[in-house]
């Protein structure tokens, strides 16, 4: 082992450089992380910083979200985002449960079908503190459902004819990932495109009162204190800050770049620091959730779409 080590020590920094590539994406950076951990290349200490930069991405990609856009679209939306968000969250714990995953597995799973995927589980992540393979099963199973949607939600959108209001909201409800949603919505139709992205947005903006209720159930300590992600804050006062500050949006850009290039080294770190024996410690089961979640909730949303 120790002669694979000193390699390690060249080759993940240069996939660490890479992934500021605009090809890189966050599923293409977990693979490599995962193939090159089982071909025995860990990253050394590299990965201890995982859930710092997992945090730090989540503040600067605030200040990409358009605060204004939100409000304006939350006025109609709101009630729609609440009881769906709420209703994943509850199946996914229950379903869970019933499937024997792990907790934390089915949190992470959870907040990313319910909210914005892979950003969804990296700001859920170091609240639960949970660990290196949790988190990789669980952007996985979101990673390949994506890939599936951008593909399956226009087919199936044409051949029920659904319109393209009906479409866009039914996109941003049951694909997971941001990216995927607006890649959905494009193949639909110009509409379709901007109210799934608006709509999107909205759900988005729950990572931050998902994470503070996260924090509260899973509060530690002799007296059950809550240890507050003070980070969800911060991406909070990102979004305020460049709202209040309209002038430097230029700026705001480039951060929200870093933000998104820094989910992605953090993805490939998660990646490269897991092993088999962890990956076969997590079984089929995690899958299953993940599918049977995202089939109730696209059938479910889809229904009251269309005929509620």
């Amino acid at each position: 082992m120790k002669r694979l080590m000193l390699p390690a020590n060249l080759i993940c920094p240069i996939f660490i450089s890479l992934c500021f590539l605009p090809f890189i994406s966050p599923a293409i950076a977990l693979l490599a992380g995962l193939s090159l951990s089982l071909l025995g290349f860990k990253p050394g200490n590299l990965h201890n910083y995982t859930s710092k930069i997992l945090q730090t991405s989540i503040v600067l990609m605030g200040f990409g979200m358009s605060l204004g856009a939100v409000i304006s679209a939350s006025k109609t939306g709101f009630t729609q985002t609440i009881i769906s968000v709420s209703t994943v969250m509850i199946l996914g714990i229950l379903l869970g449960r019933m499937l024997k995953v792990e907790k934390n597995i089915s949190l992470l799973i959870s907040a990313g079908t319910a909210i914005c995927g892979g950003s969804a589980i990296a700001a859920v992540a170091p609240i639960l503190k949970s660990k290196n393979y949790q988190n990789s099963f669980a952007l996985i199973v979101v990673f390949v459902l994506n890939a599936v949607a951008l593909f399956l939600f226009p087919f199936v959108g044409h051949k029920l004819g659904l319109t393209q209001e009906v479409f866009g909201n039914w996109a941003a409800i049951a694909i997971h990932d941001t990216s995927s949603v607006v890649g959905a919505g494009a193949i639909y139709g110009e509409k379709a495109l901007e109210i799934a992205t608006t709509v999107k947005l909205i759900r988005a903006l729950w990572i931050i009162p998902l994470s503070l209720i996260i924090a509260f159930i899973n509060k530690t300590g002799d007296k059950g204190s809550v240890k507050i992600p003070w980070f969800i804050l911060f991406f909070a006062l990102a979004i305020i800050f460049a709202h209040l500050f309209p002038a430097l949006q230029t700026t705001y850009g480039h951060l929200s770049w870093l933000g998104n290039r820094g989910m992605v080294i953090a993805t490939f770190l998660i990646g490269s620091n897991i092993s088999l024996s962890e990956i076969k410690k997590s079984g089929p089961n995690s899958f299953a959730l993940g599918i049977t979640l995202w089939a109730i909730i696209a059938m479910g949303s889809l229904f009251f779409l269309t005929l509620g």
